[in-house]
């Protein structure tokens, strides 16, 4: 990034991580452990004037800690127990902040006390605010740290954006490393690291639901991130990767963390210019979500390609997956032509256990000429609420290219399941749904999808007299070791007029005279069904 200051020893930076918490976190032996940290200083607040009373403005004391503390060549800025009332502070290379068990880092609720800050890495985001609480802006090395909280008093706060700051704001910064800290309260977006090259954000508990827009993680247009053993419970998305610039959001692994949220627990996007590459999650568990658990969102451009989900539990989401390729096409600054249309390609989805899902139906949607691809899904099982009716199952979908994208969209789906339709390499391996109501959907739909794979899919049982699966304009699909209901109902409806190289391999959910019904559209020969 323009402006960074060059590489320096890793023996300021890494000297602050304490081995004994790495080491809990299964890192010790890798590039966070830490080295001796005697020639480090430490420079504790009160000796700058720091009061800790809550009720006297510390900024300016604060400020001065850290300006020392870069100013020696970087180490430590230490709070002590106490409640520290401040308006914003500002970063510098090579410092850590850390906060001590019984510390608070209080954010003031006077607006005037958090000045406009105008970043030099121009994105979407300056519609949404110009104030922080802690702001960086391209420095190298650098900290918060600790057992105390932070707790911006974020309920103070009323308004449009730019009036309401951010807890944390870091900006153009290389390694970075947040850990061990609660973060409370934020009138915004909880964190946003933006254009940022080696993140790490470890053991943090993020608990904000006071206002609007309270996003737990922001990760936007960063490369080399790890988050890890962390507990978010936020307002808005939990984590959010975006890449509101013309730099894509790469290489980032995200494991061991529990997530709740009023909105989606992970998503991406929907801001999504640079797009996505090279992303990671696992081993999560999700509860008590509003939106998605899983929303995948490329609707501004950009190119979202590889991304792997594995291991992931959900509970009382509404939502669990939803895929979208929309074409909303969102400049990411003022006088900019729109974004040409994005592409969604090599996604893997496994492992995922969802109960408490409402009745809308998991859905993976492009558009058409524009096809979603090398989409697998495999190992899931999921539990909703049912109660799908005969009206629900005859709904036709609009595209809504340009519509806000969002896991209810298109409102309750024609499948209770998975309602999957342009796409191209669509895999379904061993995929279980359930219904708890009676629900006169088909389980699964497809439609427009070249090369398609479905084997050992599983549908509870239903009502009503719609096929268990139905395909529309299928082509190069097999269709093998699937079970379903006993039913008279068919248990594969084939329509559309350019279905073919469809072929089925013999089971016991398409073996009878009902088993397959094929649509009298349908060309001679596009099935082969074996008995």
């Amino acid at each position: 990034m323009k402006g960074l200051a060059s590489p320096l020893s890793r023996r300021n930076f890494l000297a602050q991580l304490s081995t004994p918490a790495l080491a809990a976190a299964g890192l010790s032996g890798t590039t966070w452990a830490a080295e001796s940290t005697s020639q480090l200083a430490t420079f504790n607040v009160k000796s700058f004037g720091a009061r800790g009373d809550g009720v006297t403005p510390d900024t300016t004391a604060l400020q001065k800690a850290i300006d020392a503390c870069a100013q020696s060549g970087g180490g430590t800025v230490y709070l002590p127990p106490g409640r520290y009332l401040s308006g914003t502070i500002f970063l510098r290379s090579h410092v850590t902040v850390e906060l001590d068990a019984g510390a608070t880092l209080l954010g003031s609720t006077k607006l005037e006390d958090y000045p406009p800050t105008i970043s030099s890495v121009r994105s979407y985001t300056d519609n949404y605010t110009e104030r922080s609480l802690i702001y960086a802006e391209n420095l190298q090395q650098i900290g918060l740290q600790g057992r105390g909280l932070i707790d911006g008093q974020g309920g103070a706060f009323k308004g449009a954006y730019k009036v309401r700051p951010y807890l944390i704001r870091i900006i153009g910064c290389r390694d970075v490393c947040v850990r061990e800290l609660t973060l409370k309260d934020s009138p915004m977006w909880v964190q946003h690291y933006l254009a940022c090259d080696g993140v790490r954000i470890d053991g943090i508990t993020v608990s904000s639901k006071c206002n609007a827009n309270n996003d737990g993680i922001d990760i936007d247009g960063c490369q080399r991130v790890r988050i890890a053993n962390c507990d978010i419970s936020s307002g808005d998305d939990a984590i959010v990767l975006k890449s509101t610039l013309a730099r894509a959001c790469k290489n980032v692994v995200i494991t061991n963390c529990l997530l709740s949220s009023d909105c989606n627990a992970f998503k991406l996007g929907t801001e999504s210019n640079g797009g996505f590459e090279n992303i990671v999650l696992g081993n999560c568990s999700i509860y008590d979500t509003r939106l998605a658990g899983i929303a995948l969102e490329e609707v501004d451009g950009g190119v979202l390609d590889g991304v792997s989900i594995s291991n992931v539990t959900m509970n009382n989401v509404k939502g669990p997956i939803f895929i979208r390729l929309g074409n909303r096409a969102r400049p990411f600054r003022e006088n900019m032509e729109k974004p040409a249309m994005g592409e969604l390609r090599n996604v893997m989805i496994s492992q995922v256990q969802a109960t408490g899902a409402d009745r809308t139906g998991c859905c993976l949607a492009g558009l058409p000429g524009h096809l979603i691809e090398n989409i697998t899904l495999s190992n899931i099982r999921i539990s909703s609420a049912g109660g799908g009716t005969a009206a629900a199952a005859r709904r036709q979908i609009p595209e809504n290219p340009e519509a806000y994208p969002e896991y209810s969209m298109f409102g309750v789906l024609p499948a209770y399941g998975f309602y999957c339709r342009h796409a191209r390499n669509l895999v379904l391996d061993n995929v279980e749904v359930s219904v708890a109501t009676p629900d006169e959907r088909s389980s699964l739909i497809c439609e427009d999808v070249n090369t398609l794979r479905l084997s050992a899919w599983r549908a509870g049982t239903g009502s009503g007299k719609v096929p268990v699966i139905e395909f529309q304009d299928v082509t190069e699909a097999i269709v093998q070791g699937c079970r379903g209901p006993r039913t008279d109902r068919p248990y594969l409806k084939i329509r559309g007029k350019n279905s073919s190289r469809i072929e089925v391999l013999p089971t016991e959910a398409t073996a009878g005279a009902n088993g397959i019904q094929i649509g009298t559209e349908v060309k001679k020969g596009a099935v082969n069904a074996r008995r």
